[in-house]
């Protein structure tokens, strides 16, 4: 009888993992820096958008968007970044992980470009007022900022996007065909109803961009 292979065994080492996909790429290794040179700055100048991503160092992690104007985020000097706080829904999951383990990691987008920008650092939070005026949007001063140290930056290259076209408006979904955020969340929480949701969301959306 032949005997059934039993299930491939999860990657689980180092060395495994390096095994599994061979050498770095020389050119990859070699490109990231230490700091924001003038291909970076220029980049994050046309980034209306960023995800921000965290941890509380004990293996809880979170992934949160940041978007405005394109260069909405202040390059300070070549080390460091300030990323204004606009209006949320004060969860501040991202703060209270900084808060406990100050490492964050971040990717800037920009509409149209396929390559996207890496940056990975320590933050800390700032209501510095000197600081943070020049950000102000709508006429209001964000109260509060988040400064990243940057250690790590390097471009990623374009395949995730070009796979997945995200800039192709072709293929952008009809926003009719999926459920509006009152509805989810009145369906999921079951505390409001739908209707109460759907004109909390879009007075929101309406007056408390900024």
């Amino acid at each position: 009888m032949t005997e059934t292979p039993g299930p491939t065994p999860p990657i689980r080492t180092q060395d495994e993992l390096r095994a599994e996909y061979g050498p770095i790429n020389p050119l990859a290794e070699k490109k990231v820096l230490g700091y924001l040179d003038g291909f970076c700055r220029d980049f994050i100048a046309l980034s209306p958008f960023l995800v921000l991503a965290s941890s509380d160092g004990e293996g809880r992690s979170d992934a949160s968007p940041r978007g405005d104007a394109a260069g909405f985020v202040a390059v300070l000097d070549e080390r460091t970044l300030l990323i204004p706080d606009r209006l949320g829904n004060k969860r501040v999951d991202s703060f209270a992980n900084i808060l406990r383990y100050p490492a964050v990691g971040l990717i800037f987008m920009v509409p149209g470009i396929n390559e996207t920008l890496r940056v990975n650092g320590r933050a800390s939070l700032t209501r510095d007022a000197d600081r943070l005026a020049p950000l102000a949007a709508q006429g209001k001063v964000p109260p509060v900022g988040l400064l990243v140290s940057v250690q790590e930056t390097f471009f990623h290259c374009g395949k995730a996007l070009m796979r997945s076209k995200l800039w192709d408006p072709s293929l952008h979904v009809e926003r009719s065909t999926f459920p509006t955020l009152g509805r989810i969340i009145a369906e999921q929480t079951a505390t409001v109803t739908v209707e109460a949701a759907e004109r909390t969301m879009e007075e929101g959306y309406r007056t408390r961009l900024y």
